[in-house]
């Protein structure tokens, strides 16, 4: 049961990540059409081909988002999606597209998603998100969130990664550098990759280690930064793969896990769901983790990395901190991680940040990569994360 492999990423295209951005202003709906363009034309391919879409909402419709897309880029599509899973979206746009072609709905499906400014709206919009700064947590009228965690601080981003990873330490221990060397290895990493947010702008562990502490024990610099971007990937049948100027990457496996919104319902903070979405991934590809060439796993944060190559069976729960120190992440290394700076050293486009470990695990096994292409490359495991550690979703890729 699960993929036959049959569905292969033969096109991507991306937006370089800024964090002031500077350009023209263009509606998601345009910004959705052009990196559409741009994936066809990485891939060679026409956009008579295309059937299906997988998207995330827009800011130009409350509802009705795929026919919206579907209207704008002239397409008559046989698979509609929206994909809502935060930063695990990508990874799960791709294994649903993959599946759609794989059951004969559709043979092309673009997965996109647009993250630069919109123009401003004139009128103010009556739905717009007073409470944003809430960030991945829910303060709307009803939310369990909103009962029974915002009225004690337990609220965004930060501050439950940080609980994360004070629980981790109170187990495990905690090693701060090693934690930091993750994002050193990934900001070096960023320095081959000229759309990076920090290209140009290295950093050590001990860069990390002075960075202001945002939420104890997490530094600034272990935590994403946002910035402007965007990025699509093309999923075909293998009679388009064929035709595709690029070596196609085949999903061969994927898995996906809901466990909790909030970390106040999750049974072990330091065990996350990306383990049985890996596992799903694994074994649905017959691939081991000692398969894997490459590893792109989301970022948001640097105990997000630990977790995830713990939890997907690269070294065993506690030992994270001991792998990272005894390994070279870095492109040029023995076991390379986030080839291309990850979020952390690339930027978080909004969703898209997700989808910059799609396409550069695409990249690597289609041999364009650039400076930072591996010399050897068949195998990636891609994995996503959504809200705090409430979602995860993995895939593996394989060279045709």
């Amino acid at each position: 049961m699960g993929l036959k492999g049959e569905a292969a990423i033969v096109g991507v295209a991306d937006y370089k990540n800024e964090r002031k951005y500077t350009g023209p202003r263009h509606f998601f709906t345009e910004q959705f059409a052009d990196l559409t363009h741009r994936a066809l034309v990485d891939a060679g391919l026409d956009k008579n081909d295309l059937d299906g879409i997988c998207c995330t909402a827009i800011r130009e419709a409350n509802m009705f988002a795929p026919a919206t897309l579907a209207e704008y880029l002239g397409l008559k599509v046989n698979f509609a999606e929206i994909v809502d899973l935060g930063g695990a979206t990508p990874v799960g746009m791709i294994w649903r597209a993959a599946a759609a072609i794989e059951m004969g709905i559709c043979q092309a499906v673009i997965c996109a998603i647009p993250a630069r400014p919109i123009p401003s709206n004139p009128i103010p919009s009556p739905t717009a998100d007073d409470l944003r700064f809430y960030g991945s947590t829910s303060a709307n009228w009803g939310s369990p969130q909103a009962e029974f965690d915002v009225p004690y601080g337990n609220v965004a981003q930060n501050s439950g990664y940080a609980m994360i990873a004070q629980r981790y330490a109170a187990l495990h221990g905690y090693d701060e550098r090693a934690l930091a060397k993750i994002a050193a290895d990934q900001r070096s990493n960023a320095q081959a990759n000229p759309n990076a947010a920090f290209y140009g702008k290295p950093a050590s562990i001990d860069d990390v280690l002075a960075s202001p502490v945002i939420a104890d024990p997490l530094h600034i610099l272990e935590i994403v930064m946002p910035c402007a971007g965007g990025g699509a990937v093309l999923v075909v049948d293998k009679a388009l793969a064929a035709k595709s100027k690029n070596r196609p990457a085949y999903i061969t496996g994927c898995g996906e896990r809901l466990e909790s919104k909030s970390m106040t319902y999750q049974d072990d903070m330091t065990r996350t769901p990306v383990g049985p979405a890996s596992q799903s991934a694994f074994a649905m590809a017959g691939k081991k983790p000692a398969d894997i060439d490459v590893v792109e796993p989301y970022d948001c944060y640097t105990i997000t990395v630990l977790l995830t190559l713990e939890d997907s069976g690269f070294c065993a729960k506690g030992d994270g901190m001991k792998f990272v120190t005894e390994h070279d992440l870095t492109y040029n290394g023995d076991f390379p991680v986030n080839t291309h700076g990850g979020q952390l050293g690339a930027g978080q486009a909004g969703l898209a940040g997700g989808m910059s470990q799609v396409i550069e695990g695409a990249r690597q096994i289609m041999g364009k990569a650039d400076d930072r292409q591996l010399s050897r490359c068949d195998t990636a495991l891609v994995t996503g994360t959504g809200g705090i550690m409430s979602e995860q979703s993995a895939i593996i890729l394989e060279g045709g």
